[in-house]
């Protein structure tokens, strides 16, 4: 008879005892249960202890997480959170150096537990804390440890950041600031402050002001990856934070110190492989970065403006030498504005009486003549060449500079996402945007001339505009997909993919589809279709038993903490824990948490996950009720929190759903791709369809491949559409041979 759905079969263990195997009651109240284990040892004072998880992060039981616990879990008998922590409390202001720094570290590591944080902070603990980096000289091992338990109660959002003294912070700047400071002190106190500036104004006027720009970019150019990290979040942290004026400037004097150049040759392309936290911060600033051309792009020409009409002015004069540009009385005013108009038309402007009229449309609105007025002015050769060259054609064949100008820009302001807020969690970032201070006016520069270039090949008239801006689009699209790391190399590249390249790519493509649709064709793929998904949901069952590191994402910063999932190799059961910086595949022995597939109910994605739900999504891995009623009154905290979360974490959150108290294992994928394989996965174990958009691209692939093997012998015969016609019969049978009468 199975055990009833309350009763769970665990261990318990005591240092020094033989271990008990008992049947825990969840209706039972912990508080006896307790009292039944403490007399089984024969221990008094049963409230003095507590049960914990003997593995894993060792997470106290309490009647709310009680429900977490599975059959053959083993659990620890230890002292109770507040005998805890009254016990550290006291350690950590013994004069003893070796008690305190064993209480400190202890304290660390006992931090990440919401029950005993709750009890530490209640007895005042973090005053103490306060107090200890004050007041005391202690460096090396005793900061570090106390700067760790800091960060990992701040991380329970019980005390806000903002109520931090001035002596505290003042203090943590200088270990930043320090030249001879251990190096984990260091990389502790800039974590401490990448989480105070986005929490306050007054905060990052502080952190700003006394932790300067010089200061980090000191700390970038160290050796120590980790501490070269932490420099990194601290300054996107600040970058983020900044108004758009604070912003700029502070972009420009990163300008100024060539601080692309140092990343490209020091980061992107050192030694070491760069790992996914330092890849989007360099994401990060790469977007700030292009979105100072934001305010360009979407403000309008001003017909008043004259520093606006001496620039297109400009653009006239630096092509043409012009009789227009005469003294005046050489020429009567009509004849002046008859000859400055013939110019304007030249270069490709539509209005050409009156060109600001252009550049009204927002986006890309400035930022189009900022991006013709540096190609005049630092390709000038180039620049004429361009004008000059169509100006002799047809008109109908002319290339129009200034309408293509205008376009080209337009296009690169959307590959680029030049006004879109930071993802969350992207990293893609190009490797020659670090190459180059001028990036997005020297992109142009390569690509106008790409435009003239594709024009010609293609023999285009005016008629035929969007056509050739759709093939450059193209060309720079699958061009920047290659990841080129320099422009010189781009431009090479992107010069190669010419018309003719791109027609043969779009034949190519247009084939497989054609070739694909014909009806045999298509009942061959349906008959191969089973096949293929079933290897696709072998693969997918594969990639989970490899298994997945995950990282905890919380709505105030991107956390350093990581947790790995993955499936057993018999799948049936999904392994997870908590692992360290650096871990790439744990064995499957070291995850202590489990869940058996036979318990998994359901798969939510997106905004149905409960960790979307929830007041901090820094919670994502732990397992919470399904139905969690929302805390407080008078608001509605899900849904502020999800209007706080960017839509791309949205797209990467998904949920297990188990037993039958409906708990849930939340996850944020890394990327795009992992989601798609760990849902396609999941859904193979619940018995249903696969359903991301990564199965049909598979499908797709494979079929691809598949059908081209089989259609190898009947390469240049053309497949009908309709099987051909069955004979008739014969009128007689008599050319049928007897080999009866030849016997004879």
């Amino acid at each position: 008879m199975p055990p009833p759905k309350d009763v769970v079969k665990i261990a318990i263990q005591m240092v020094g005892a033989i271990p008990q195997l008992i049947e825990l009651q969840q209706s039972k109240p912990l508080a006896a249960v307790l009292k039944d284990v403490c007399d089984a040892w024969s221990l008094p004072n049963a409230e003095r202890y507590a049960l914990q998880y003997a593995d894993g992060r060792q997470t106290y039981i309490t009647e709310s997480n009680r429900g977490e616990i599975k059959n053959g879990s083993i659990l620890r008998l230890t002292t109770s959170p507040d005998q805890e922590a009254e016990r550290l409390y006291s350690g950590i202001q013994s004069n003893n150096v070796d008690v305190k720094t064993d209480s400190l570290k202890k304290l660390a590591s006992l931090s990440q537990d919401v029950t005993f944080a709750q009890e530490f902070i209640n007895r005042n603990g973090l005053k103490q804390i306060f107090y200890i980096v004050e007041e005391g000289n202690d460096t090396g091992e005793i900061l570090a440890h106390t700067l760790k338990a800091f960060m990992e109660l701040m991380e329970h959002d019980f005390v806000s950041w903002e109520t931090l003294s001035a002596a505290f912070i003042k203090k943590i700047v200088s270990y930043v600031n320090m030249n001879a400071m251990d190096a984990s002190v260091q990389q502790l106190s800039m974590s401490i402050l990448e989480n105070m500036v986005p929490s306050s104004r007054v905060l990052f006027e502080l952190v700003k002001r006394e932790v300067t720009v010089d200061r980090l970019l000191t700390h970038l150019q160290v050796t120590n990856a980790q501490l070269q990290l932490k420099a990194m979040a601290l300054l996107i942290a600040l970058l983020l934070a900044a108004t758009d004026a604070e912003r700029r400037d502070m972009m420009e004097y990163l300008r100024e110190k060539n601080i692309r150049q140092f990343i490209h040759k020091n980061i992107i392309h050192s030694s070491e492989p760069l790992g996914d936290e330092m890849a989007h911060y360099l994401y990060v600033l790469q977007s700030v970065s292009l979105n100072l051309h934001e305010r360009r792009m979407r403000t309008s020409v001003d017909p008043y403006s004259q520093e606006q009409r001496e620039l297109l002015q400009s653009l006239r004069q630096a092509a043409f030498e012009s009789e227009s540009d005469a003294p005046a009385g050489t020429f009567s005013t009509e004849r002046r504005r008859s000859l400055c108009a013939k110019e304007f038309r030249k270069l490709g402007f539509m209005n050409n009486s009156n060109p600001a009229e252009d550049l009204r449309r927002a986006p890309p609105g400035l930022l189009a003549l900022d991006n013709m007025v540096y190609f005049s002015r630092h390709t000038p050769s180039a620049y004429s060449r361009f004008v000059l060259e169509n100006s002799s054609r047809e008109d109908k064949h002319e290339c129009p500079f200034a309408r293509s100008s205008i376009q080209l820009t337009l296009i690169l302001c959307e590959i680029l996402h030049v006004g879109e807020p930071c993802s969350e969690t992207a990293q893609a970032f190009y490797p020659m945007f670090f190459g180059q201070d001028h990036f997005f006016e020297e992109l142009f520069c390569i690509c106008i001339q790409l435009v003239n270039k594709t024009w010609k090949e293609m023999r285009a008239t005016q008629e035929d505009f969007d056509k050739v801006l759709q093939v450059v689009r193209e060309q720079i699209t699958r061009t920047l997909s290659l990841k080129p790391t320099s422009l010189e190399l781009f431009k090479t590249r992107v010069n190669a993919l010419n018309y003719s390249e791109i027609l043969k790519l779009r034949q190519t493509e247009r084939l497989h589809q054609e070739e694909t649709l014909a009806v045999p064709v298509l009942e061959l793929r349906e008959r191969l279709k089973p096949e293929l998904l079933e290897l696709i949901r072998q693969q997918r069952l594969l990639r989970l038993c490899e298994g997945t590191l995950f990282r905890k994402i919380s709505s105030r910063r991107r956390q350093d903490k990581l947790w790995y999932c993955r499936l057993s190799p018999n799948h049936k059961v999904l392994h997870y824990g908590d692992v360290e910086e650096g871990v790439q595949s744990p064995p499957i022995e070291s995850l202590p948490e489990k869940i058996p597939v036979a318990d998994m109910k359901a798969l939510l994605v997106g905004k149905e996950c409960p960790h979307t739900k929830e007041k901090s999504s820094g919670k994502q891995n732990k397992m919470c009720p399904r139905a969690q009623p929302a805390q407080g009154a008078g608001h509605n905290p899900e849904l502020q929190e999800l209007e706080a979360l960017k839509e791309d974490v949205l797209e990467l959150a998904f949920s297990i759903v188990y037993d039958v108290e409906e708990y849930c294992l939340n996850f944020v994928a890394p990327t795009r791709y992992e989601f798609c394989l760990w849902t396609d996965g999941l859904n193979v174990l619940l018995g249903k369809e696969m359903t991301s958009e990564r199965t049909q691209t598979d499908l797709d692939v494979l079929l691809s491949m598949e059908l081209k093997l089989r259609l190898l012998d009947l390469e240049n015969i053309s497949i009908p559409d309709n099987p051909p016609p069955v004979p008739k019969p014969p009128s007689n049978l008599n050319f049928c041979y007897d080999f009866s009468y030849a016997e004879q």
